[in-house]
């Protein structure tokens, strides 16, 4: 008879890893997308970071902002997404909130803007 504590553990994998809505690049496979032109890329830092650098075309719409929903919403949500912040843990906070806005073709750049500066991709300032 399995206790309770065991059935539990059992059950938090399915709940922890329920179905992520994006499909998870990292930098080269990202630039080969953006070079076809077809994706919005959505840069999830804040202006300052930004202002650092950004990939060539990216929206800014900081994850921190009180807007940052009604900003996404404003998105064409029938193209693909590109998002990405600085090493990918705000950007992978933004993902259930493009889900739930409605978004279905969205791109994860996993290592986020460090991972494109360290593969050396072009930077815009």
């Amino acid at each position: 008879m399995k206790t309770l504590l065991t059935t539990l553990l059992l059950l938090i994998p399915a709940f922890a890893f329920a179905a992520d809505p994006a499909k998870h690049v990292k930098a080269d496979e990202a630039a080969k997308i953006i070079a076809e032109g077809k994706v919005v890329i959505v840069d999830v830092r804040t202006p300052d970071e930004f202002k650092d650098g950004h990939i060539k075309g990216a929206k800014n719409i900081d994850i921190m902002s009180n807007d940052f929903e009604a900003q996404l919403a404003k998105l064409d949500k029938t193209k693909p997404i590109l998002v990405h912040c600085q090493a990918g843990g705000r950007s992978t906070r933004a993902l259930p909130t493009f889900e739930k806005l409605g978004f279905k073709n969205l791109i994860h750049l996993d290592e986020g803007f460090g991972g494109w500066e360290a593969a050396g991709k072009p930077v815009e300032k």
